[in-house]
């Protein structure tokens, strides 16, 4: 089995309360009467207390389009991506020479060469590290990077992996969006990064075990979350179905591949879901049947940093790994994503 090393998150110097935010945006976007209440409401209602940002939050004020959010995107994210690596492969106990494969993942900014091939350097990796960089996966994207980490490394069981998620969600955010889709992003999206360091089976750590994956696509589902891309960037899709579709297929997924390796949901100790937002959370103890307090870290790191998009769900494996789950017990580490789809990883403490 893979085995997990380290997990380690970074977020940026610049962080603000929701309310700091709140009546920047209103001040900003000259926002009134409905309008400005719709705003209010949606950011007092996502659940989270604090954010932090990419850039000092009246930078954003200067942003004149796509290329220049992109520069930015690429120098923050360079920065805190080799934090968040630096950290993980210092925690394994590991040389930076020693990873054989880095698996980056990032869907709110784009660059060539990409944002692995500009760390190899930076980092010390070596020069013949593997380089597999992920876009378009969105919220999933931290759930199927460590998925991917997995089947490369039942391939290669002597080897190491290094999965690196940055998502700069800030910088996606359109000034001429009045949508309710990019009110609330501008409520419930954060900055951040995270980087797991994972073993195959011949390197064996103390760290908990990867014991299969599950992808799930939903057809038809296309229009539910994404990007529309334009000459102004990226503008936010976020449909007000999602928690339905949640109901209407999590619950089937989850039973089915749990019951493959003789399991049930009463067995998953802990619950390391993606915080997309309250809605989704109710959706999804309501459709599994959790018990209270089964998403409590999700809920605490969606009030401490907002939707950090792929690199939330490994924030959130990091404060579950420091909760100690009991050894030998079995934890789900789920996300759902562009597509729409499911990512699901079961796990063994």
């Amino acid at each position: 089995m893979t085995h997990l090393a380290a997990v380690r998150g970074a977020l940026p110097g610049h962080r603000y309360t929701q309310s700091e935010i709140t009546r920047t945006f209103v001040r900003e976007w000259g926002l009134r009467d409905g309008s400005r209440a719709l705003l209010e409401r949606l950011h007092r209602n996502v659940g989270v207390e604090f954010r932090h940002l990419a850039l000092p939050i009246q930078r954003y004020i200067e942003i004149s389009d796509f290329g220049e959010a992109n520069d930015a995107y690429v120098d923050s994210a360079l920065d805190l991506g080799a934090e968040a690596a630096g950290t993980a492969i210092a925690e394994a106990g590991l040389d930076p020479r020693d990873i054989d494969l880095i698996l980056l993942v990032s869907t709110t900014g784009v660059a060539a060469p990409s944002l692995d091939a500009r760390l190899v350097e930076r980092l010390g990796l070596r020069h013949d590290v593997k380089r597999l960089p992920l876009f378009g996966l969105g919220c999933a994207g931290g759930a199927a990077g460590l998925a991917r980490a997995h089947d490369y490394l039942r391939g290669w069981p002597e080897h190491t992996a290094l999965l690196l998620s940055v998502e700069l969600c800030s910088l996606t955010l359109q000034r001429d969006d009045f949508s309710v889709a990019n009110f609330v992003g501008s409520a419930l999206f954060g900055d951040g990064a995270a980087a797991a360091v994972a073993c195959g089976a011949a390197r064996k750590t103390d760290g908990p075990a990867v014991v299969a994956t599950r992808s799930r696509f939903y057809p038809g589902t296309r229009h539910v979350m994404g990007w529309q891309v334009s000459a102004k960037g990226f503008q936010v899709m976020l449909d007000p179905g999602i928690p339905d579709l949640v109901r209407a297929h999590l619950a089937h997924d989850v039973d089915d591949f749990l019951a493959e390796h003789g399991l049930t949901a009463k067995d998953v100790t802990a619950w390391v879901c993606h915080p997309g937002g309250p809605k989704v959370l109710e959706a999804i103890a309501e459709t599994l049947d959790l018990p209270d307090g089964a998403l409590d870290v999700t809920w605490s790191s969606l009030a401490r940093n907002g939707n950090l998009s792929s690199a939330s769900v490994l924030h959130v494996l990091r404060d579950t790994l420091a909760l100690r789950p009991e050894p030998g017990t079995h934890g789900l580490l789920m996300a759902l994503g562009p597509g729409f789809c499911a990512e699901l990883v079961l796990l063994r403490w």
